[in-house]
């Protein structure tokens, strides 16, 4: 068995995990499929958020304290835009803008995001993969009781705060797979598929939502290990919890395990969670990462828990 991992992923949250991955194992051998449903255009920039915070992370330029962006970050452009009555309402610092400068100049000329992504994480002497879901746009839309709201316009200029009725990714129907990952999920050779702690409905329903990596999920033999985004009975941080609740779903990990029925095989559930039943094997650690031994810790407790399920 090899030590080959692949982790679907999005947020700071699973940025986290990944490290984690990326220091029990050898970097080269960890594949990050990463959401892209984030994504959006903002002063002319193509931004993308979770694929950001991801390069951030793994080269060691994330703002720890702040917990996205870059570390000793300046702020003299978005001062600028605000003097000029602009959108300032999405924060892009400084340093930032040179992400959203190249990226959006290669689009522009017709390079795939795949491979912008690729070409910045060799530049930064990241030898994990990091692979966006698609190289095709697709957006989530966040239906409220303010009326459908872009992602961003929810989650960073409201701030979660108008009550969610449901999601929804528009283009995914019809997206493709980027290059890499259908591959990464179907290796015999990978020792298990993880899915990170991240927010179930806004970081990784947009990867579920792309047909073909739904169903390479499906026939993969790999186990699949989902990692619970609930500590102690709640979300660390972040709408998880709230979103459950206005979805209509109870706050625990056995929701979280029917939500993801039919793709995982197994569930990693934090030891401070309320006991509770689930339909598929499941193991308790402490999965709350605030160093990055904890983060070291919870990626190994997730690969014991895959290598359990082998015969």
């Amino acid at each position: 068995m090899s030590d080959l991992v692949t982790v679907l992923t999005g947020g700071v949250g699973g940025a986290k995990l990944v490290l984690g991955l990326c220091h029990a194992l050898r970097p080269q051998d960890v594949t990050a499929i990463v959401n892209t449903g984030d994504d959006f255009t903002q002063l002319g920039l193509a931004i993308s958020p979770d694929i950001d915070t991801l390069l951030y992370t793994l080269s060691g330029k994330a703002d720890a304290a702040r917990g996205w962006g870059r570390a000793a970050e300046t702020w003299h452009f978005m001062e600028a835009v605000g003097s000029l009555g602009g959108a300032d309402w999405f924060a892009l610092g400084d340093g930032d803008l040179a992400l959203h400068v190249l990226r959006t100049h290669l689009l522009r000329t017709g390079v795939r995001l795949s491979t912008i992504v690729a070409n910045f994480a060799s530049a930064w002497g990241i030898a994990a993969k990091i692979l966006p879901m698609s190289d095709d746009p697709v957006a989530t839309s966040v239906a409220t009781d303010e009326g459908d709201l872009e992602f961003q316009h929810y989650f960073v200029r409201r701030r979660c705060e108008p009550a969610v009725h449901a999601v929804r990714f528009v283009g995914a129907e019809a997206a493709s797979a980027a290059p890499g990952v259908i591959e990464s999920i179907a290796d015999p050779n990978c020792r298990a598929i993880l899915i990170a702690p991240s927010n179930p409905f806004l970081s990784i329903d947009p990867i579920l939502a792309i047909p073909a990596i739904r169903q390479a999920l499906i026939e993969t033999r790999v186990p699949i290990v989902a990692v619970s985004p609930l500590v102690g009975g709640t979300a660390v941080k972040g709408p998880t919890a709230k979103m459950m609740r206005e979805l209509g779903m109870e706050v625990s990990a056995a929701e979280v395990a029917r939500h993801y029925a039919g793709i995982i095989d197994s569930m990693l559930i934090d030891v401070r969670d309320p006991p509770t039943s689930l339909d598929i094997k499941h193991t308790r650690a402490d999965t709350l990462m605030h160093t990055l031994d904890d983060r070291i810790r919870v990626a190994r407790a997730a690969l014991d828990l895959a290598d359990s399920l082998r015969p």
